[in-house]
């Protein structure tokens, strides 16, 4: 396995700071003051981490589909198939409150990490990746589980 390029690490990284900040505005009152202050009240708690999660599983759809365009013949079209079920997912499953939404965004996380392994392993994805989205992954689910619970 390669090293994560420096950029798509910080970028990753950086693309957990909503999740984060939902989580510590669900688990700090007066920061979630604060942030409704400031921000409105879509922008804390796991307001803005429902949001932002179907945001970023219809980002990764569009990923995936750009590994899929490596594939030739059934592969590219199961890889086509593939890659739209993640936007679907989180178009079809993140209602029904906050709960629910916030525990099948984990669900789609955790299926999305397998579609990054099947893409990986097929080759259509780069060295880093599974390194880079199981770090990425288990981040993003630790701060979904805290707004679920909180």
């Amino acid at each position: 396995m390669t090293a994560i390029p420096r950029s798509a690490l910080i970028l990753g990284l950086a693309g957990v700071i909503p999740f984060a900040w939902g989580a510590l505005t669900a688990y700090l009152p007066g920061l979630a003051a604060w942030g409704q202050a400031q921000l409105g009240p879509r922008f804390i708690g796991p307001y803005v981490q429902l949001f932002y999660g179907a945001v970023i599983l219809s980002f990764m759809s569009g990923v995936l589909w750009g590994f899929a365009t490596k594939a030739s013949g059934r592969r590219a079209g199961l890889g086509y198939g593939l890659s739209v079920i993640p936007a679907l997912w989180a178009f079809f499953m993140t209602g029904g409150g906050p709960t629910s939404a916030g525990v099948n965004l984990i669900t789609g996380f955790l299926g999305l990490l397998i579609l990054d392994f099947a893409f990986w392993k097929w080759g259509l994805a780069p060295s880093w990746w599974m390194a880079l989205r199981g770090l990425l992954t288990a981040l993003v689910v630790l701060c979904l589980f805290v707004g679920v619970v909180m």
